[in-house]
């Protein structure tokens, strides 16, 4: 690791405990190398490492007083997700209508229809595994799969039609 290298890493072990946060270490160290790259494009620097470290420190600093005054915490500190991974309501009721639908046309599909579509779909058997447990040819295997999924799509049109 070269010079700079190893005093960025040991700068940013202590901007971290100034900080409080190491989110907020990585920025202020950042803001700090941005801030006086542009002063640089003016005036001279006779020490620039020493002004990022003592411009970072002042911004470590700054960042942890404004999150105490403020009551912020760090992202790392909270336990609970920012988000919510439930569906909405709107999703959950459209979810449980699209079953009732599907559970409506498979009680009115004929009971071959059924049984092979089910032992297609839901157990994952392939046709030539249905064809020898329903004793069926295989041919008629796929005719009732086809009839299945036929019906059932022509239920999800009518559900929604614009789809």
């Amino acid at each position: 690791m070269s010079a700079w290298g190893q005093q960025w890493a040991g700068l940013r072990r202590r901007l971290d405990r100034l900080a409080g946060c190491p989110d907020a270490a990585e920025d202020a160290l950042q803001a700090a190398f941005v801030r006086v790259a542009d002063y640089g494009r003016t005036q001279t620097i006779r020490a620039p490492h020493a002004l990022i470290a003592h411009t970072a420190a002042n911004l470590a600093r700054d960042a942890r007083r404004r999150g105490q005054r403020q009551g912020w915490q760090a992202l790392d500190a909270l336990s609970v997700p920012l988000y919510d991974e439930a569906p909405l309501q709107d999703e959950v009721l459209a979810a449980r209508e699209r079953l009732r639908m599907v559970q409506a046309v498979l009680a009115r599909m004929p009971p071959r229809t059924r049984m092979a579509f089910l032992l297609h779909r839901v157990e994952g058997l392939k046709y030539r595994e249905i064809a020898e447990r329903m004793a069926i040819s295989q041919s008629a295997v796929e005719k009732h799969i086809a009839r299945g999924v036929f019906l059932l799509a022509e239920a999800m049109h009518a559900l929604d039609p614009g789809a």
